[in-house]
């Protein structure tokens, strides 16, 4: 017959309903708390959240205007003949347009340079008398107003070089003729062009760069308001979430017997890191090849991206959390393992089948491409080994009764 231990192993470490609830109410209490503090934080970074999860977005952008670009140059003229070209447009991420420009205003713009360079060259010189002949010839208005131009650009060049901070007043009493002076200033700014009708057969084509422009659009007058908050609303969590996390499990641990409360230190970290790690995976690795992938379409298709700011923070928040629960899988397999579900040699000889539960358990918690399908379930597939790991060298406790007692 077996004897029956006089200690009792569960004295004082049991807790009856009553007390699991009021648990459960101080635990909601602390957790509530924490997120409402971590959503006022949230509020006040939200903007620099949704400029931060917009990066991978534009940056998709710009790769999809250049290939545009370039397949466009390619298709037009060869890639050997514009090969300079697309490769100064893919590493630059600048694009050009073909403008058309009035031949008298292309030659005004380049006697102006000449302008400047020769008196850039008197005044390295110092042949200031050659300027001052200059100024004092018999000149019309209009060259005058460039000469005077091209000194004052060039005298206020110079002076910032030296570490100055000149302003257009400060040439008023070299220059009496304020009228005349206030002329050039504007046309120093652009701000007066003679206008006449453009003669069209006398047009010039020029090739002008701009930076690859991209957007984000909010067609909603209350949707960047609404964002706004649903960036703060999801920062929050994810600053409060490990102090939500350590009140969830710190509840689970008031109702485990002391022998099972120490595992609980281990889940709660290792769970928090497998969590951001694959939160991190998806944003900073999977984000890229799912747009490009995604944008071919557009391209095939010829339909430029006009993304939206609300669907796309809407995808930001769904991949990662996705790859965060799905990253739960070592946790999972080794608590089956210690409830005695599950052994190492049934992981083991069901791992094929494992391996089609990831793959389809990633379709259904990816976007219907195969490429963030595949950059999950291959994760997962090698985490599942790393879960038979854990499994073999984080084995079941031993039960904590004495050897022979038989508690009826």
């Amino acid at each position: 017959m077996s004897k029956v231990p006089n200690e009792d192993f569960f004295s004082n470490t049991t807790m009856s309903f009553g007390e699991h609830l009021e648990e459960l109410r101080k635990v909601l209490a602390r957790a509530v708390i924490g997120l409402v503090v971590g959503f006022l934080i949230g509020l006040v970074i939200a903007n620099h959240v949704v400029a931060f999860v917009q990066t991978p977005l534009k940056a998709g952008l710009t790769r999809y205007y250049a290939k545009k670009d370039i397949d466009t140059l390619i298709a037009k003229f060869g890639e050997d003949e514009v090969k300079g070209v697309t490769d100064y447009i893919e590493k630059s991420a600048y694009t050009f347009d073909f403008l058309y420009v009035e031949r008298e205003q292309m030659q005004r713009l380049t006697n102006q340079f000449k302008v400047c360079e020769e008196f850039e060259r008197l005044w390295i010189a110092g042949e200031r008398p050659q300027i001052e002949e200059f100024l004092q010839a018999d000149l019309t208005t209009a060259v005058r107003s460039e000469l005077i131009k091209a000194l004052v650009m060039i005298d206020m060049k110079h002076r910032k070089d030296s570490g100055e901070k000149p302003s257009l007043a400060d040439y008023a009493e070299q220059f009496p003729d304020e009228t005349q002076f206030q002329e050039s200033d504007a046309e120093m700014d652009g701000s007066t062009v003679e206008l006449s009708k453009p003669k069209t057969d006398e047009m010039v084509k020029i090739r002008v760069w701009r930076p690859i422009k991209t957007k984000v659009s909010a067609l909603n007058v209350q949707e960047a308001f609404m964002i706004w908050l649903k960036a703060g609303f999801v920062s929050g969590v994810i600053i409060s979430s490990p102090w939500v996390f350590f009140q969830i499990w710190s509840f689970v641990a008031a109702g485990l017997y002391p022998h099972e409360q120490k595992h609980v230190y281990i889940y709660l970290p290792m769970s928090l890191f497998l969590f951001l790690a694959g939160a991190s995976l998806a944003f900073f690795f999977v984000f890229e090849p799912v747009i490009d992938f995604l944008f071919t379409f557009n391209q095939r298709m010829k339909i430029d991206p006009d993304p939206r700011i609300s669907e796309w923070i809407s995808f930001v928040l769904f991949l990662p959390l996705g790859f965060g629960i799905a990253f739960q899988l070592p946790l999972v397999m080794l608590f089956l393992n210690r409830l005695g579900m599950f052994t190492v040699q049934t992981y083991l000889k069901s791992w094929r089948t494992a391996v089609l539960f990831i793959f389809v358990l990633s379709m259904f918690l990816t976007p219907s491409d195969p490429i963030s399908m595949l950059m999950m379930a291959v994760p997962l597939t090698c985490l599942y080994f790393f879960g038979i790991l854990l499994c073999i060298y984080m084995p079941r406790v031993k039960s904590p009764f004495a050897e022979g007692s038989d508690v009826q």
